[in-house]
């Protein structure tokens, strides 16, 4: 039996909350446990209901969906923060991604996909909707890449650097561990080891990160 995915609604339109929870209660293994109005309220909900993910809207009154994001990441590490928003804009995008959202999903996608991006986020996955997928490309592209830091550069082993490399070209577990001949938990291993002495929350911080120090480009 799948384990149930427990989610939190973070939007100030009651109606729209409303419709969502309606959307997902309907589907087999999943619960919304709590919503909540704006992004004070939010952050409040998620660290006492401890949610597997959070729907968060990016715009809101009071505290923002950003700065909710930020405090949310921060204080609840283990829940999967998915902005859902109808903002197209690349930098909100960068931002929320820089900031440890697991994911990027514009308000105009169908039922089916929201629901197969909630279960990926909580495994871990990495979501985004087509379209901001593309921005995300273009701001990839038309960036200068940085030099990386030194003190970065020691903190990685050489493997680690590597399969930093492979997240910067968007590849999941199992094509590094495929490409690089190992097992799919020694590539979780390293991804552990990764974010944590880069100061990171999620594969989705460590892989911009990596695109914009150009580790993308590189073998």
């Amino acid at each position: 039996m799948e384990q149930t995915i427990r989610v939190l609604l973070v939007d100030d339109h009651t109606l729209f909350r409303s419709g969502i929870k309606a959307l997902l209660q309907r589907q087999e293994g999943f619960e919304v446990v709590g919503e909540a109005g704006d992004g004070l309220e939010g952050l409040k909900r998620a660290k006492s209901l401890q949610p597997d993910v959070v729907l968060l809207d990016l715009h809101m009154p009071g505290i923002s969906g950003r700065e909710a994001l930020q405090l949310i990441v921060e204080e609840v590490p283990e829940t999967r923060v998915v902005m859902l928003t109808v903002s197209e804009d690349a930098d909100d995008l960068m931002e929320a991604l820089r900031a440890g959202a697991q994911g990027y999903l514009l308000k105009n996608i169908d039922a089916e996909f929201l629901i197969d991006a909630v279960r990926r986020a909580a495994e871990g996955e990495a979501v985004m909707s087509s379209q901001m997928t593309a921005k995300l490309m273009q701001s990839v592209r038309g960036a200068v890449a940085k030099p990386l830091p030194v003190a970065d550069h020691e903190k990685l082993s050489p493997r680690e650097r590597e399969i930093l490399t492979f997240l910067a070209k968007g590849a999941s577990n199992k094509e590094i561990a495929r490409s690089l001949d190992l097992a799919e938990s020694t590539v979780k291993i390293h991804l552990q080891g990764i974010l944590k002495k880069l100061g990171m929350t999620s594969r989705v911080q460590a892989a911009v990160y990596a695109v914009e120090h150009g580790l993308a480009s590189k073998n």
